[in-house]
């Protein structure tokens, strides 16, 4: 059984509770370490205890580098209980630091690099974001793999701007279903009259997305009500709260379990609001979001951007509604005249497509834990995978926001 120390900067983020999940499908014994940003106890793990390294706070960018050189002072003392570890895996770049740490302590452990976001502070052009890229580029030395979510930010930053030339395998942010069940997407009826209902769920800090949906939906006068769960950015927000409490179309019903509560949640929409313009023009324009395949998945269709690696995707696989610019008059003129027939046609492309295009099962599960069990092979057997500008496609040849 492979060995994996997993650690993330956020112990409380539901995708770290969804990979560990996958890990452990995939057949291997997951030791989780890292930093308790907030409580979250819907993203607690069974049968897991992680090792706290300290706590971090939410765009304090300062606060958290004293808190990783804190921890890699510690890191050999709190891991010295802990068995030895056959891969570590290292989420951001905070804990690609420690992990060359901690590779040291075990005796030299290969080291995946998880990178699922490109924060904006790497892309500048000035001496802070040379200073970033240049560590980045140190600390993945030692990395033998990069895992990340979307081709665009391999083709936008991993080839030319990170300098790093470990392998690239793509994990897109698919729904992990773990015990079968429905294999088909689900039939939609809606009662006659009822407001058409948009989903936003899963990290809300898209401030630009808050206010055109507010605007919308005063401006529909009730035809489309917003439903939105999961964790709010509060610090992106002057007082999310209050403007929540003051919108009569918007409701926040907040978090869930991921994957446990999806159905459930998304059976209550129609449409899953897929649009980020948060670091607007950089990584909000190359992810692939965790709600565009869940709500593909669960039957509800997927409102885009234009020009986005999100909108590209739908696109490919002819989903969803796709918007030209992110204007209050283009959303509102998509949805003027939209009514129950243009609805059934696009739903049945959902239903046709299936679920495979938007799920990851154990299979693929135990093909990502033999990526990584792979790093562990001898030097000449492990150059022969691929280099970085060839992806490892997600599904059986084997992702999360």
């Amino acid at each position: 059984m492979l060995r994996v120390l997993y650690l993330v900067h956020d112990l409380s983020d539901p995708a770290v509770r969804r990979r560990v999940l996958m890990l452990q499908a995939g057949g291997a014994e997951v030791t989780l370490a890292g930093f308790r940003r907030g409580e979250n106890h819907l993203a607690d793990i069974e049968g897991v205890t992680p090792l706290e390294l300290g706590a971090t706070a939410d765009a304090r960018f300062a606060q958290r580098l004293v808190a990783v050189a804190g921890a890699a002072v510690r890191l050999p003392r709190m891991l010295a209980s802990a068995q030895r570890p056959d891969v570590i895996l290292a989420r951001n770049l905070e804990m690609l630091a420690l992990a060359s740490r901690a590779s040291v302590h075990f005796g030299t452990v290969p080291i995946a690099y998880e990178c699922l976001d490109v924060h904006r502070l790497m892309l500048r052009a000035d001496p802070v974001g040379r200073f970033l890229r240049g560590a980045e580029r140190h600390f993945s030395r030692k990395a033998g793999l990069v895992v990340t979510s979307s081709p665009a930010f391999v083709e936008h930053y991993f080839k030319p701007l990170s300098g790093i030339h470990a392998p690239v395998h793509l994990l897109e942010n698919r729904v992990l279903e773990l015990h079968g069940g429905d294999a088909a997407v689900p039939a939609r009826t809606r009662p006659a009259g009822a407001p058409w209902r948009i989903g936003w769920f899963g990290a809300i800090r898209c401030r630009r997305s808050l206010d055109l949906l507010c605007a919308f939906t005063r401006r529909m006068e009730g035809r489309f009500e917003v439903v939105l769960r999961g964790r709010p950015a509060y610090g992106e927000f002057d007082d999310f709260d209050g403007i929540i409490a003051r919108e009569p179309f918007l409701h926040f019903e907040g978090p869930y379990r991921n994957p446990e509560d999806l159905p459930a949640i998304y059976a209550g929409v129609d449409f899953t609001w897929a649009i980020d313009f948060f670091e607007e023009g950089q990584n909000s324009r190359w992810l692939l979001p965790n709600r565009l395949y869940e709500g593909c998945r669960h039957g509800a269709l997927p409102i885009v951007l234009d020009g986005t690696e999100t909108a590209r995707l739908a696109a490919r696989h002819g989903v969803g509604i796709a918007l030209a610019d992110g204007r209050l008059e283009t959303l509102t003129d998509r949805f003027a005249t939209f009514g129950e027939d243009a609805y059934r046609a696009l739903h049945a492309r959902l239903v046709t497509l299936g679920t495979r295009p938007w799920i990851l099962d154990r299979a693929d599960c135990a093909a990502f834990v033999q990526r990584l069990a792979a790093l562990r092979q001898p030097a000449g057997q492990a150059a022969s995978l691929s280099p970085l500008p060839s992806l490892v496609a997600n599904k059986v040849d084997c992702h999360d926001r």
